[in-house]
């Protein structure tokens, strides 16, 4: 059958089919350990599921608004003035299939055929194909563990050309887990406004720090930036809603009307009921998204003092979200290779650096239990002495 042009231009996702993979096996009794899915091991906060099923009880089954519910609408305006300084208003902000569902709707509704996207390297392997699918150009700013991962506002200035149009910044980052300073926030803000052009802020693992490091959102700096910034978030990772899809956008009213009208002409409203859920995930007690963060910080530890105990093996501590990245170029092998044999041999599911613009690296989640951590670290030792 004879195809859109443009399913040829993107990929399919690694890290959805590596950890289908993973759980196909395990279907077959192999044990397996993996690390592959961005997903909390930890159920739907009680408080959460209650009341979508009050939801239903009442009848709240029905069509809604496509832009989301007004209450629910308020209560990400309330949450992102309280705790992130960003004065958007219920009608700035539009409710989406999931945080990714928001950054596909923001790329078709701002991009031109040939708008530059600038994306910071090693990037979520979705942002290139979403800007690819809107007929819109990637355009890759390289970093590495000697730079910590980040772009730098000189490495952002000499990339911005007439066509380029957006930057894309992902802190805590999806794969690496650094977080940008306060300090290198403002730094970039300041670019953002001198060359005028827009910031989408993607801050769906913002809950998820560790140590020191402080979470600023890049619309907080000043008025200026503020203008030019658009918030993607969602309930998926600080509540464990990955399942329940749902997302947000927020950004100025121009912009959030138009992906507003392109949301009424194919998804519609968001599941009525578990926009119910999300009211209370925002507006109920947090105490669980602490205890998830308190867990995540001592599987951090454990699972980075193992890798680094390897030798042929180097990971720098991440800062944010659940993930490591280590550098895996010793071995001799790339990432695709060395993660295909890991499973083969190991029963260890890890994702290929390659998915997010690192072939010398590999992405472990540590979104999962402690005896899993600890019995994959041994296999995953026992698979690089092997390449040596």
């Amino acid at each position: 059958m004879k195809l859109a042009a443009r399913v040829g231009q993107v990929s399919p996702s690694l890290t959805l089919a590596i950890a289908a993979k993973a759980k196909a096996l395990k279907a077959d009794g192999i044990d397996v350990c993996s690390f592959s899915a961005g997903e909390p091991d930890f159920d739907t906060p009680t408080h959460v599921k209650e009341a979508a099923k009050q939801a239903l009880d009442e009848g709240k089954t029905k069509y809604g608004p496509a832009a989301g519910e007004p209450k629910l609408r308020d209560a990400i305006a309330q949450k992102l003035q309280s705790q992130n300084h960003l004065s958007y208003r219920a009608e700035q902000i539009v409710v989406t299939n999931g945080g990714k569902h928001s950054l596909f709707n923001l790329m078709l509704a701002l991009l031109n055929p040939g708008d530059e996207v600038i994306i910071p390297a090693p990037y979520w392997l979705s942002y290139p194909e979403m800007v690819k699918l809107a007929a819109g150009v990637p355009v890759i700013l390289e970093t590495d563990a000697a730079s910590d991962f980040k772009v730098t506002p000189d490495q952002l200035r000499q990339a911005i050309t007439p066509r380029t149009r957006l930057f894309i910044l992902n802190s805590p980052s999806n794969p690496t887990g650094v977080v940008y300073t306060p300090d290198e926030i403002r730094a970039i803000a300041q670019v953002i406004v001198e060359q005028d052009i827009l910031v989408v802020s993607d801050e769906i693992y913002e809950k998820m720090i560790y140590g020191d490091a402080e979470h600023l959102s890049i619309g907080a700096v000043s008025p200026e930036v503020f203008e030019r910034t658009i918030i993607s978030n969602g309930f998926a990772k600080a509540y464990s809603m990955t399942g329940w899809r749902i997302g947000y956008l927020a950004g100025p009213t121009d912009l959030i009307k138009a992906v507003s009208t392109l949301q009424s002409h194919s998804t519609s409203n968001v599941c009525t009921f578990a926009q119910y859920g999300a009211i209370a995930a925002y507006t109920g007690s947090q105490d669980c998204v602490e205890e998830m963060r308190q867990a995540f910080a001592q599987r951090r530890q454990v699972m980075l003092d193992h890798l680094n105990a390897i030798p042929g093996l180097s990971c720098p501590p991440p800062d944010g979200a659940f993930y490591l990245f280590p550098n895996i170029s010793k071995t001799g092998l790339k990432s695709l290779e060395f993660c295909d044999k890991l499973l083969e041999t190991q029963q260890v599911a890890v994702i290929p650096g390659v998915a997010f613009g690192a072939d010398d690296h590999i992405r472990l989640s540590y979104a999962t239990d402690m005896a899993t951590i600890e019995t994959g670290m041994e296999r995953l030792a026992e698979f690089v002495r092997s390449c040596f």
